[in-house]
């Protein structure tokens, strides 16, 4: 992705208060001075220059770094990696099923709790529901008959607040996402209580193909809980929202559905006939990341091929040596406290 491009979606993120691009691939301690920032926190894996030294070796000896245990599962390289191979094993068939699983349940509730945590990170924020349909051949057809699901409690639409709905894939959550949503908020004042519906994956490659989407339901759930235009999430949301699925939506009834172009799935049906007829759909305009989507980043990296295996390689080499020197860093800290 594009410099401005990443700076968007780091500037969505829930928890991020200012994004400042072109910073020091090595941090220095003038540099976050500069932005009154305190520490520097990273995940739990070491990052070494191109020399092969600490990235963060000045902050670190200033006592001014702190580190978290590094976010699980969603992985750039693993993404890539699907891309280049077209591969499917990382489909979820079913969300239910997965998380009333006694061993990766647990984990997957909290990770979503996690994600739906206000911008302090400390109380509920946005709710997370599942809608379970009836008919499970919602991927081709409309489907009514359905149940929604409570899966996180968190905070509801102020009295008065308008609700507004929006669904997709949301696969690569990138700047087109991000800047519909954005459009979305604004074109209501910025007063709506946002709901993002999200399809299953059974659905999506029904509807592009080929291996799509590239990154499973939970994972592109937990992207779009953590922007900060979003106030609650469906898992499993059906691909037409249907009269009553809208009247019925536990969150109270929906006053609006935006859209934006759907130019990358080729329909042979309208979904939005029923929002259409209540006088619900409203359109989002073109805008400048109207075209990042994920077929314009899986197109990227196939014309990156070869450069991407290049790295990959040198990448593979320099993981070797940091894990060396993790290790090593591990048995002085273990020696000195004997």
């Amino acid at each position: 992705m594009t410099l401005d491009e990443r700076v968007a979606a780091v500037d969505a993120c829930r928890w991020i208060t200012k994004p400042v691009p072109h910073a020091p691939y090595v941090t220095s301690l003038p540099w976050i001075s500069h932005y009154g920032c305190q520490y520097v926190v990273h995940g739990d894996d070491i990052t070494s220059d191109a020399s092969g030294e600490d990235c963060y070796r000045f902050v670190k000896a200033a006592g001014r770094f702190l580190v978290v245990k590094r976010t699980p599962g969603i992985s750039t390289t693993d993404l890539v990696g699907r891309m280049l191979l077209c591969t499917k094993g990382h489909f979820i068939k079913s969300l239910q099923s997965e998380i009333e699983d006694p061993l990766r349940g647990p984990d997957m509730l909290k990770r979503m709790k996690d994600y739906a945590t206000d911008a302090t990170g400390l109380q509920p924020g946005s709710q997370v529901w599942m809608w379970r349909a009836s008919d499970q051949a919602q991927a081709q057809q409309p489907s009514d008959g359905g149940v929604f699901q409570k899966i996180v409690s968190g905070n509801g639409p102020r009295p008065g607040q308008p609700i507004i709905y929006v669904d997709g894939g949301f696969d690569i959550f990138s700047s087109g996402h991000i800047e519909f949503l954005k459009l979305v908020n604004e074109a209501e004042g910025g007063q709506a209580y946002i709901v993002a519906g999200v399809h299953d994956d059974e659905i999506i490659n029904h509807w592009k193909g080929l291996n799509y989407p590239i990154m499973n339901i939970f994972e592109r759930g937990l992207c779009v809980l953590q922007c900060k235009y979003v106030h609650a999430v469906i898992f499993g949301a059906p691909f037409a929202p249907s009269k009553p699925y809208l009247q019925t939506m536990p969150i109270g009834p929906v006053t609006a559905v935006y859209h934006g172009p759907t130019a990358f799935i080729p329909l042979d049906y309208d979904p939005y006939v029923d929002a259409k007829a209540l006088g619900l759909l409203k359109q989002i305009s073109d805008h400048s990341f109207k075209h990042v989507n994920a077929g314009e980043i899986m197109s990227r990296i196939i014309k990156g091929r070869e450069a991407f295996e290049e790295r990959q390689r040198r990448k593979g080499q320099k993981a070797v040596g940091e894990e060396a020197a993790r290790l090593k860093e591990l048995e002085e800290q273990q020696n000195a406290q004997s």
